[in-house]
């Protein structure tokens, strides 16, 4: 029997009590797929990050902090929070899962701190910069979908899903604004935000602007995505 794929989760930061945790969906949707999900630490030491590169088959980059707005040169907003050192954990363990060509999967900060990471920028505030009529910022139970997104063709999202619809849970207030040159759009929004990437180059670099982590039990869907993830670490490995 092959061995499960072990796959590197970003830490969840609460600054107020000096910790870092985990939402268990994001666990439970890679163990329901097959997967063996492990907590990294928060560190942006470079040797630290390369033991656990070479460690894990893949990475998941989870919600979290603002992206600073200083990695895409801009000041920023008084209602912008971000974590400094996520941000260059994120970036270099990006960089040098890219270099391996590693799967790695983004959920909403994902989506954000990859697109900026690689050249794109971002809504810093969406209903000051972007204010559209579309519920961005839901409310709790974050498993409900609240709009629509639309799956553009001949993406690999398309051709996972078999659909070019999808009704999505969504809790966030920054958006891709410019997309990275190494990205394509997957998904988007009606009022025109990008609700999913991948890089082309890449063999699975996808990243995602709603929550599965909060609906793989109830929406085949979001448990399609997190299979595809897992199964392409598996892939990766033959």
């Amino acid at each position: 029997m092959k061995a499960k794929p072990i796959v590197g989760l970003m830490p969840l930061w609460d600054e107020g009590r000096e910790s870092i945790w985990m939402l268990p969906g994001y666990m439970k949707g890679i163990e329901r797929a097959g997967g063996i999900p492990i907590i990294l630490p928060l560190s942006d030491n470079e040797e630290v990050i390369e033991k656990m590169v070479n460690f894990c088959d893949g990475f998941l980059f989870t919600g979290g902090q603002d992206v600073s707005p200083e990695i895409y040169n801009e000041k920023k907003l008084d209602n912008v929070e971000c974590s400094e050192e996520r941000d260059r954990m994120d970036m270099s363990f990006l960089r040098k899962a890219i270099e391996l060509d590693k799967p790695v999967l983004g959920i909403c900060r994902g989506i954000q701190i990859i697109n900026a990471c690689l050249g794109g920028s971002l809504y810093q505030d969406l209903p000051t910069q972007h204010p559209s009529e579309l519920e961005h910022h839901q409310t709790p139970p974050y498993d409900i979908p609240v709009h629509e997104v639309k799956i553009i063709e001949n993406t690999p999202l398309s051709e996972c899903l078999k659909t070019e619809k999808l009704s999505v849970n969504s809790y966030h207030h920054q958006a891709v604004k410019k997309l990275a040159p190494e990205l394509a759009v997957m998904a988007e929004a009606s009022d025109g935000i990008t609700e999913a990437v991948y890089r082309p180059a890449s063999s699975f670099l996808w990243a995602l602007q709603w929550h599965p982590e909060f609906s793989y039990k109830t929406d085949e869907n979001s448990m399609r995505i997190f299979q595809a993830f897992v199964d392409a670490m598996i892939d990766f490995d033959k």
